[in-house]
């Protein structure tokens, strides 16, 4: 008399355990093989016919194309992708810097500007003083200069 064999797969939890380890390994599987297109498509050393025949490489023999790649390719990687993602805070920290200079200059600034006014004699003493005033209480020149446009002169 035999026995029936029972393989693992057989109980229900390791069958569960066993359907979750194909779906992982199967969504790392994807996960992979986007990372190594947009590799392919990252990395400006390649040409385009390079670039091409990896990608048709990895389309076409997917677990091959993949795996030589990595082999043969893998190890920089890591470092495009640094690079990609340093150049991409480069990038953002001069448009922070540009815009946030573009903004109204502040009243150290305008102290500034209107002392080299000063002192090349384009304005007067009392008029560096008027115009310190303004700055100072927070109605600069440019503020005082467009209400004065506005109003009627007699």
């Amino acid at each position: 008399m035999s026995a029936p064999t029972h393989l693992a797969y057989d109980y229900p939890l390791l069958s569960a355990f066993w359907t979750m380890l194909w779906f992982f390994l199967w969504i790392m599987w994807f996960i992979l093989l986007f990372r190594i297109i947009n590799d392919i498509f990252r990395d400006d050393r390649l040409s385009g016919w390079a670039k091409t025949g990896w990608l048709v490489f990895c389309v076409v023999l997917p677990f091959l194309g993949v795996f030589v790649y990595v082999i043969a390719r893998g190890r920089n990687m890591g470092r495009r992708e640094v690079s990609q993602a340093r150049a991409r805070q480069e990038e953002f920290d001069a448009y922070v810097r540009q815009t946030a200079a573009g903004g109204r200059p502040s009243s150290v600034d305008e102290l500034a500007r209107l002392s080299e006014i000063r002192a090349h004699g384009d304005i007067t003493d009392e008029e560096f003083r008027r115009a310190k005033e303004l700055v100072l209480t927070g109605h600069g020149p440019a503020e005082h200069a467009d209400s004065t446009a506005r109003t009627p002169t007699r």
